[in-house]
C-alpha cells in the first residue's frame, strides 16, 4: 500500500509548511522544508493503532502502561510510512540535556530505548531518530549541508535547561553543523492556550527568558501563567543562530486536540494513563 498525502482535515493539512501522510488509518504530519532538504520526518498522531487508549490508538512508547506487543506493532505500523529499510534509534528520556550521538558501526536492528538521553543526533543515512512526547515539544533539526540531523524532546524542564541549544552545539562539535544552515520543525505540544504552570516554573522561565517573557507568558492568577513552549524553543533556536524563516512550528495543541494527539495533562489525570507520540527524522540515502 503506497503512502498517501491526505487533505481531509483542513485546519491541519493546509497549514503552511506541513502536509499529512497516511497509510491506511495511520496519520502523521510532515514538515515540507525538511523533506525537500532530504530528511524523512514525521510527527505521529494517535490514529490507526492497536492500543486500548481507549481503543485503536497508536501508542508508541510507555511500556509500563501498555503491552510490549502493542507498542512493537504500533511502531511497525508507524514506520511503514517510510519506504525502504530504516533503523530506529530512541532513548530513555529524563527531561535533561543529554545528547546521544548515533555513530558508524552501532548495531541498530531495532529501536533502543535503554540509553538515557533527551536528544539524539547522527549523520548516518537511513536511521530514524525518535523522541517520545505527550504534551512536551518534539523538535526536529536537519542540516542539509552536512547531512546531520537531530531529534529533541523539550518539555518545560528541558526547555528551561536549554536542550535544543545543547543539541545544536553537539551537531556542530560532531559534524561541523552551522546553525544558520539548520532547518527546524516543532510538532504538536501543549501550547500557551492551555499549558498553565505554577510560580516555581514561572520564576525559572523568567530567569532564562527575561527578554522574551512577554511573548512566552500570559499571567493567570496566584503567580501562575500560561506558557508557550513553542515560542520558548523558537527563541532559543534563533538565539543559537537558526534563521527565523527556517523554523517551522505546527500550531497544534495536544491539550486542545485529544482527538488527534495524546495529552499527559488531559488524560493521565482522567484515565490514569496516556499514550506517547513519536517525532522522527532521518537522512535519506544520497
Amino acid at each position: 500500500m503506497p503512502v498517501e498525502t491526505i487533505t481531509d482535515d483542513q485546519e491541519l493539512a493546509e497549514h503552511a509548511g506541513f502536509r499529512w501522510l497516511a497509510r491506511g488509518d495511520i496519520r502523521a504530519l510532515s514538515c515540507d522544508a525538511l523533506a525537500r532538504a532530504g530528511f524523512a520526518n514525521a510527527f505521529s498522531t494517535r490514529a490507526g493503532g492497536c492500543s486500548p487508549f481507549p481503543e485503536n490508538d497508536l501508542n508508541l512508547a510507555g511500556f509500563s502502561e501498555d503491552s510490549a506487543e502493542n507498542i512493537r506493532e504500533n511502531r511497525r505500523r508507524f514506520l511503514s510510512l517510510f519506504p525502504g529499510d530504516w533503523s530506529l534509534a530512541t532513548g530513555w528520556q529524563e527531561h535533561g540535556t543529554e545528547v546521544r550521538v548515533v555513530r558508524d558501526g552501532m548495531s541498530l536492528p531495532d529501536a533502543r530505548d535503554d540509553e538515557r538521553c533527551d536528544a539524539l543526533t547522527t549523520n548516518l543515512p537511513r536511521v530514524l531518530l525518535g523522541v517520545k512526547t505527550a504534551d512536551c515539544v518534539p523538535v526536529l533539526l536537519g542540516d542539509p549541508e552536512t547531512g546531520a540531523c537531530a531529534a529533541v524532546h523539550a518539555g518545560w524542564r528541558g526547555t528551561a535547561a536549554g536542550i535544543v541549544p545543547f543539541a545544536l552545539a553537539r551537531m556542530s562539535e560532531e559534524f561541523g553543523t552551522r546553525a544558520r544552515d539548520v532547518i527546524a520543525a516543532m510538532g504538536a505540544a501543549a501550547l500557551g492556550c492551555c499549558y498553565e504552570v505554577g510560580p516555581e516554573v514561572v520564576e525559572m522561565f523568567n530567569s532564562r527568558f527575561a527578554e522574551d517573557a512577554p511573548s512566552i507568558f500570559k499571567p493567570t492568577a496566584g503567580g501562575r501563567a500560561l506558557v508557550d513552549l513553542h515560542e520558548a524553543n523558537h527563541c532559543q533556536l534563533t538565539r543559537a543562530g537558526v534563521l527565523p524563516d527556517n523554523i517551522h512550528p505546527a500550531p497544534l495543541c495536544t491539550m486542545c486536540r485529544t482527538d488527534l494527539f495524546f495529552s499527559y495533562r488531559r488524560e493521565k489525570q482522567k484515565h490514569g494513563r496516556t499514550g506517547r507520540l513519536f517525532g522522527v527524522i532521518g537522512r535519506e540515502t544520497r
